[in-house]
């Protein structure tokens, strides 16, 4: 084939264009097409359920940063340092927008004012860094962070020794217990979550900070937007699936727009003694969601739920699923003896119990069934749905300002 040089004006002289080119044809100018196999067409188109999952967007973190606003800079010193980069790929745009600005202007007013804020300011990301974006599996929802000294740590439901677990959490070990008759909680009453993160448990608040002792606090500042972004980048960007675990009627509705074709979404009460003995004790999500994993990851898709060292419940799950256990009744409000200093209720669990007893003695005098009327009138079908809602703190976060564990 003759070789051609391009004149500076741009043109083939017309008499190569004209010459005939021995073994001439398209593919003897461009090569041989590439050969795409039949199974990589599969694959991709697969996505959904076996195929390969979304690339990661090329980020280079320290450009993204050079093209801050000095204010930008100021306000996002928390997400540039503590936001794990897996993560903040995908959130670079959210983080800049004006509502989560706005709401970090706001977090700088409460902490100028003097207020204490939790989790301490290092945690609020740390479900960023112990789950990457990449490992994640399984997504348990919470609602706002615990609101009492040495509990929130950035884990929804968890938190750090020597605080025992709160009631909600010592409810989902039982529930564990219903799916795993082997698993063990932990020692001393603990409540660390840490292993589950680790294996691919996103452990997410709806709201990420609060103010110390006044629940809700945070709420409707900005957090609920942020991390609705996070359930609907995990949702679109997880091809191979993710289980949803939403717990209570907030929950369940922050998963309304979850494509439950490509993931597994499991809805229940929430945890908390309000509402757990109402089904969540025999609602076998730990184990639906390890079988559902297996089916789309293979053996490597399972987690491991135990929390004790030496203990795990992947032993367990080749065994036949057990007959779901009687519901676990509330556990009661404490007595003066118990809540002792030095007893085996410590004042935490002690004030949390007498809380959820004062919103559940509030409830159902609103609801027409006081100490007055016991005996006297019968729940209509109405009556019982209005009891129900009312009961329920997962209804209205108003109406559980007063419980002083909210439900993480």
């Amino acid at each position: 084939m003759s070789s051609f040089k391009r004149k500076a004006g741009g043109n083939f002289p017309d008499s190569d264009a004209k010459k005939s080119k021995p073994n001439g044809s398209i593919t003897s100018f461009f090569g041989q097409p590439k050969v795409v196999h039949t199974a990589a067409k599969a694959g991709a188109a697969a996505g959904s359920e076996n195929g390969p999952e979304v690339a990661a967007p090329k980020f280079d973190k320290a450009k993204w940063v050079a093209k801050l606003t000095p204010e930008q800079k100021g306000l996002l010193k928390l997400e540039i340092e503590t936001l794990d980069e897996s993560w903040l790929a995908h959130l670079k745009d959210e983080v800049t927008s004006k509502e989560f600005l706005e709401l970090k202007r706001f977090l700088d007013r409460e902490a100028n004012a003097g207020k204490k804020i939790f989790p301490p300011k290092e945690d609020v990301y740390s479900w960023s860094r112990h789950t990457p974006f990449h490992n994640v599996k399984v997504v348990i929802l919470g609602q706002d962070p615990y609101h009492n000294h040495n509990q929130a740590h950035g884990l929804a439901f968890s938190v750090r020794p020597p605080t025992p677990a709160p009631p909600s959490l010592k409810n989902m070990y039982t529930c564990l217990k219903n799916d795993y008759p082997g698993f063990t909680p932990p020692a001393n009453r603990g409540g660390l979550l840490t292993p589950w993160a680790e294996r691919g448990v996103l452990l997410l608040n709806t709201c990420l900070t609060v103010r110390a002792h006044e629940a809700n606090s945070h709420a409707n500042r900005g957090w609920e937007k942020f991390t609705q972004r996070v359930i609907d980048l995990v949702a679109a960007r997880r091809q191979r699936g993710v289980v949803f675990m939403a717990w209570g009627t907030p929950a369940g509705k922050r998963v309304a727009r979850v494509d439950g074709a490509k993931h597994l979404v499991l809805k229940s009460v929430h945890p908390s003694p309000l509402s757990a003995a109402r089904g969540f004790f025999t609602c076998r999500h730990f184990r639906a969601a390890n079988e559902w994993l297996v089916k789309r990851y293979g053996p490597e898709g399972e987690i491991d739920w135990s929390l004790s060292p030496g203990t795990s419940t992947k032993a367990a799950a080749a065994a036949p699923a057990p007959a779901p256990a009687p519901a676990a009744a509330p556990a009661p409000a404490p007595t003066a003896a118990s809540s002792a200093p030095g007893s085996a209720v410590d004042a935490v669990d002690a004030e949390e119990e007498e809380a959820l007893a004062a919103v559940l003695e509030e409830a159902e005098a609103e609801a027409g069934v006081g100490k007055k009327e016991a005996g006297k009138a019968v729940d209509t079908p109405a009556k019982a749905e209005k009891k129900v809602q009312i009961v329920d703190e997962n209804t209205n976060p108003e109406e559980t300002e007063t419980e002083t564990e909210t439900e993480a």
